[in-house]
């Protein structure tokens, strides 16, 4: 079996690209955004910052705050019938 070469990022070129009004650097208002337990969020990758990026798998879906670990949040998504916990930094979320 022939192994893939690349990291988690591979293939998503078009997928986490900016629109070019939203270029340039990161918005302090949503790296310091914050969220409540079991508030709903919308997972859209800010691709200046790696930091807390989540697997591209989950682009666009939503998810439920179910806590705070350091700065990042715990969200869960509904992924093929199961719930996976993922680890997201406040940027790539946005409130629904």
């Amino acid at each position: 079996m022939v192994q893939r070469i690349g990291g988690i990022r591979r293939k998503t070129r078009e997928k986490f690209k900016k629109g070019y009004r939203e270029k340039g650097k990161i918005s302090i208002r949503r790296y310091m955004q914050s969220f409540e337990q079991g508030e709903r969020v919308s997972l859209s990758a800010d691709s200046a910052l790696q930091k807390g990026l989540y697997p591209p798998r989950f682009h666009g879906k939503i998810g439920y705050v179910q806590g705070k670990k350091g700065w990042c949040y715990d969200v869960s998504v509904k992924d093929g019938g199961k719930l996976k916990s993922l680890i997201i930094h406040p940027v790539h979320l946005k409130k629904v």
